[in-house]
């Protein structure tokens, strides 16, 4: 759950930080920016913010904003029906993010990941995108991601997005944000 006042205010800190990679978007589209807590409660950890472009039954474009250190937890895009499941392109506009993936563990990983978490976090497999960088990948893959010290602004480009389908390693997650007044 998220307070009325937290979400209007990562709302505006989203529209900063889109602005300063150069990324403008309408009013319209400000006034639909996801913020996503995942019902962990925790946004300055975990969570992510989105503006969602696009979603149709081929294609999906959303920009994805990172808060300093927030992390996207781990979670897979698994199959639906006949559709294998989420193929999906990285792209980092601005600051640094840090993409877990499977694979043979990083040593010494960038992420810094809080100890009440970690128990859900299974590959560390490191890969740093910098602007300008991407990274594709493949349906129902494992993933996570981290924004560096000054947090990330990442595009997205993918098959269609089915959120609501999305398995989290931790079973806390919940993928709809619920606002609550202020007490």
């Amino acid at each position: 759950m998220i307070t009325h006042a937290k979400f209007e205010r990562a709302q505006r800190s989203t529209k900063e930080m889109l602005e300063r990679a150069g990324i403008i978007i309408t009013p319209q589209e400000t006034s639909r920016i996801e913020v996503a807590d995942l019902g962990l409660g925790d946004l300055e950890h975990i969570g992510v913010e989105l503006v969602v472009y696009v979603n149709t039954e081929r294609v999906c474009a959303k920009e994805l904003v990172l808060f300093p250190r927030q992390i996207c937890p781990e979670h897979r895009h698994p199959p639906v029906g006949n559709d294998p499941g989420k193929e999906e392109t990285f792209r980092c506009r601005r600051g640094i993010v840090y993409l877990y993936v499977p694979g043979n563990p990083t040593s010494a990983p960038k992420a810094i990941v809080p100890l009440k978490y970690v128990r859900n976090f299974t590959v560390w497999h490191e890969v740093i995108l910098q602007p300008g960088d991407q990274y594709t990948l493949p349906p129902n893959t494992l993933h996570w991601f981290q924004g560096g010290d000054d947090g990330a602004v990442v595009s997205e480009f993918s098959t269609r997005s089915r959120d609501e389908n999305d398995i989290f390693t931790d079973s806390k997650i919940k993928r709809e944000t619920v606002i609550v007044d202020e007490n």
